[in-house]
């Protein structure tokens, strides 16, 4: 079992940036990937990006390369996203996931999710 507890998000202004964060407990994460998605009212739940645990390789939706970066604290058990030049249509529910087989794209993949945590970006 893994616990995924997501903070960070908010209300920001256009071209703002925001540092999302999830903490993870339960069992050890040598062997784990984690992942953040988001999903916007209406839309189906969207990969943004992924890190395995163990050696911090990362991968990222295309279209989320350049602005978004994932990275994680070890010592803390957290991941991060950090988010720069937001726009309006980043706004959605950002979801943190824990998966056994990979850090890419596949919601099905991921067994473990936190309860998301909302992120505003007017206009």
């Amino acid at each position: 079992q893994v616990q995924l507890v997501e903070s960070g998000g908010g209300l920001v202004q256009a071209g703002g940036s925001l540092r999302l964060s999830c903490a993870a407990s339960g069992r050890t994460l040598s062997s784990t990937g984690l992942g953040w998605f988001r999903q916007a009212p209406g839309k189906e739940r969207e990969f943004v990006a992924g890190i395995w645990w163990s050696g911090g390789r990362t991968y990222y939706a295309d279209s989320m390369k350049g602005r978004f970066t994932i990275s994680r604290d070890n010592a803390k058990n957290t991941v991060y996203l950090q988010m720069n030049g937001l726009k309006p249509e980043d706004t959605a529910l950002y979801y943190c996931a824990a998966s056994s087989v990979t850090y890419g794209g596949r919601v099905t993949e991921y067994d473990y999710w936190g309860q998301g945590t909302q992120v505003t970006v007017s206009s």
